[in-house]
């Protein structure tokens, strides 16, 4: 049986197809365009109510809080975690970077600033962090027009860290 591998977030979660890639998992999917932080906190009694506990979970969200400039998100994002790690205590919890977006009433050091935060509180909750924000600040190719969405490019490169991260966590137990 393979290992269930539970993707939480916006649409940059829902736009890719992440069983393609990662065919040794059996990827469940729950990206949905448009979620905030509040959106998902809100959606993961539904998520959770049938589902047999995941051995992986990716949380992906905080960009479309930027976008309706509320900068605040991170305790809900916290409440997720926790919320997560109660209700599958032998997952594992990867809470994911903001990506270096292009967003003008967003600063570069603004992200890093609530990556930083977000880091600390993956340390607090014990749950792990992917950094994907230096992997991708450097190329600006990663992005399409609208600087949030990304390209192929972009989900080959994330998709390949994900999986090297998982590699290094499984190898760490």
């Amino acid at each position: 049986m393979q290992s269930s591998f539970l993707f939480l977030g916006d649409s940059l979660i829902a736009d890719f197809d992440w069983q393609t890639r990662m065919q040794h998992f059996e990827i469940l999917n729950h990206g949905v365009p448009g979620e905030t932080a509040q959106g998902l906190r809100n959606r993961i009694p539904t998520i959770t109510k049938d589902l047999a506990p995941p051995e992986l979970i990716l949380i992906m969200i905080g960009t479309n809080n930027l976008i309706i400039e509320d900068y605040s998100y991170l305790d809900t994002l916290r409440q997720i975690t926790v919320q997560l790690t109660t209700l599958y205590p032998t997952a594992e919890v990867i809470t994911n970077s903001l990506l270096p977006c292009q967003l003008p009433w967003v600063t570069i050091d603004t992200l890093e600033r609530i990556n930083k935060a977000t880091e600390a509180m993956t340390r607090q909750t014990g749950s792990c962090y992917l950094d994907m924000f230096n992997k991708f600040k450097p190329n600006s190719d990663f992005f399409q027009s609208d600087g949030i969405h990304i390209t192929p490019k972009a989900y080959d490169l994330w998709s390949k860290s994900i999986l090297e991260f998982v590699a290094f966590l499984i190898e760490d137990d």
